[in-house]
């Protein structure tokens, strides 16, 4: 979850010499501000960032935090904390969740048949006891008269005695319209489910349920389209452990977005395939949930890190995105020595 000014994503000159003298002050060496930088650290505490999404002259997300947490931004560089989704949790949560006190969990943003469309987790931690719901706004502006969150109840659930896990929901659209969700966490690994593109809810109760993506230790996927291949980021090993966390992206591509995923070596994801994206990086610790903005004529690749110059906390990265002469995704550097903003 992090920060940004300029076009081509990077940090003044005058940045990097305020963190150089506050690392004077600290102790922290300009080894550990580096990768930071290049990585595009931004000093805003989230986990679990959902994609970043444009309302009116706005940017916005949604995090992990007591009733969907929302943050906004102009320019994406400074960021400012918006209103929760919810006041009050909806009644159906504890029927699923038994004890849940309205911490909600990786949640995702589309914007879809002119709503945006907010779908979230609760569950608890080491549980498959889980569900994804999901809640609607015509806008994401709160001085906007329209403005109002409707709740629409559960997606998909996931039981004990199901091989799934029914969290980190990531919504992803087909150019013929198509409303995807792809989800999970652990246990038989990442699924993918069709959406009924009005009502937003799985397209049947037993509609097809597809395994997309599968290692021992699996979550938080997204899906993303591009010059006719669906791109799926997973994140492998572990989060939430500080700078002992060990969270890495991989990613792998497909023709059809029900798959097969195959990483740059052919390797199938649902058999533990991934070509590794981005991984931890001096004191950019354990990068994961991944998000692409696409803006104009740019591209913004999002995630949270451990921040290791910050005692392991967790906070937001945006940095630019280009795509390969092979068509696969590749993450420009921000250039810490510019005196361009981002």
């Amino acid at each position: 979850m992090t920060t940004k000014p300029n076009p081509r994503g990077t940090v003044s000159a005058s940045l990097l010499i305020l963190h150089l003298s506050l690392s004077a002050a600290t102790g922290q060496s300009s080894a550990d501000i580096a990768p930071l930088e290049r990585n595009g650290k931004r000093d805003l505490r989230v986990h679990d960032p959902s994609t970043i999404v444009k309302c009116k002259n706005e940017y916005w997300f949604f995090a992990t935090g007591p009733g969907v947490s929302s943050w906004h931004s102009k320019d994406l560089v400074r960021w400012e904390r918006g209103p929760r989704v919810f006041t009050n949790p909806p009644p159906w949560i504890t029927n699923v969740v038994t004890g849940h006190r309205g911490y909600f969990w990786a949640p995702d943003v589309i914007q879809h048949a002119n709503r945006y469309w907010v779908y979230y987790s609760v569950s608890k931690f080491g549980q498959n006891t889980s569900a994804i719901g999901f809640a609607s706004n015509p806008t994401l502006d709160p001085a906007d008269p329209a403005y109002r969150w409707t709740d629409h109840g559960v997606a998909i659930e996931s039981r004990r005695t199901n091989n799934f896990n029914a969290i980190d929901p990531a919504l992803a659209k087909t150019p013929d319209g198509a409303l995807w969700l792809s989800f999970g966490s652990f246990w038989s690994g990442i699924k993918l489910v069709q959406l009924d593109p009005t009502t937003g809810t799985r397209l049947a109760s037993n509609s097809p349920m597809h395994s997309i993506a599968f290692t021992n230790e699996i979550e938080a996927p997204f899906i993303y389209h591009h010059n006719n291949f669906y791109y799926l980021f997973v994140n492998w090993d572990r989060c939430c452990r500080g700078t002992n966390s060990t969270y890495n992206i991989r990613i792998g591509r497909s023709r059809d977005v029900k798959g097969p995923y195959l990483d740059k070596e052919g390797q199938d994801l649902a058999r533990g395939g991934g070509t590794l994206l981005l991984g931890t990086d001096g004191a950019f610790i354990g990068p994961g949930h991944a998000g692409i903005l696409e803006d104009g004529n740019r591209f913004w690749f999002s995630a949270h890190f451990y921040d290791g110059s910050d005692r392991g906390v967790s906070k937001l990265a945006i940095r630019p995105l280009d795509w390969g002469a092979d068509g696969w995704p590749v993450l420009s550097a921000i250039n810490p020595e510019s005196s361009s903003n981002q």
